[in-house]
């Protein structure tokens, strides 16, 4: 972290970016603290933001301010993460417009989706109570941005068991390189389970 640390006041955005995404992976470990945690999430939120300041035209800086948002409002309470929501989605909307070819901020894209579809009843009521128009998305759109375990929960949701299975196997025979990797795989193969069982 000490090498990160010699970087922090460079007015490089992809170098800032980077930094955002470095962070992030730290806090990220499994040996983080959640005191170290919560510093390393606003941190990299930081970088992300300056790597926007300059350079608005990098989709790398879009995508990492809207993963680092998100990470925020995971300590900021249901009301500034709904409003989060709306920025969230523009950015990973700009980094996709910049990058159309960038798999991650088209997934990322998908999860966004996919949370307000499946948003429940009552967070929809918090939601229309606190904004006039809270953010909504479909089943459908979801896909049409998913990548692996996603699409597979999906098309659970959409009742195609053929392409669920498919993509529930895709996901969970996918090599795991983080953390983040063995959870999608762990939810993947119990989906999987699950699915097994009521067939």
């Amino acid at each position: 972290m000490a090498v990160l640390y010699l970087f922090h006041i460079s007015e490089d955005a992809e170098l800032l970016w980077r930094l955002a995404r470095a962070s992030r992976d730290i806090a990220q470990l499994s040996g983080t603290s959640e005191e170290e945690k919560k510093l390393l999430v606003y941190e990299a939120l930081a970088y992300a933001k300056r790597a926007l300041e300059k350079n608005d035209s990098s989709f790398a800086a879009h995508k990492w301010y809207a993963i680092c948002i998100s990470d925020v409002g995971d300590y900021e309470g249901i009301k500034a993460k709904i409003a989060n929501a709306y920025v969230i989605k523009e950015h990973f909307e700009k980094a996709i417009e910049l990058n159309p070819k960038d798999a991650t901020s088209i997934h990322l894209m998908g999860i966004w989706c996919y949370t307000f579809a499946e948003m429940p009843w009552y967070q929809r009521r918090i939601a229309k109570v606190l904004f006039a128009t809270p953010p909504s998305s479909t089943y459908e759109e979801a896909l049409s941005y998913f990548q692996r375990a996603e699409q597979g929960k999906t098309y659970l949701k959409l009742h195609n068991k053929k392409l669920a299975a498919f993509w529930l196997v895709k996901a969970r025979d996918y090599p795991a390189h983080t953390e983040e990797d063995r959870q999608i795989q762990t939810e993947a193969a119990q989906l999987l389970t699950g699915f097994s069982d009521k067939n």
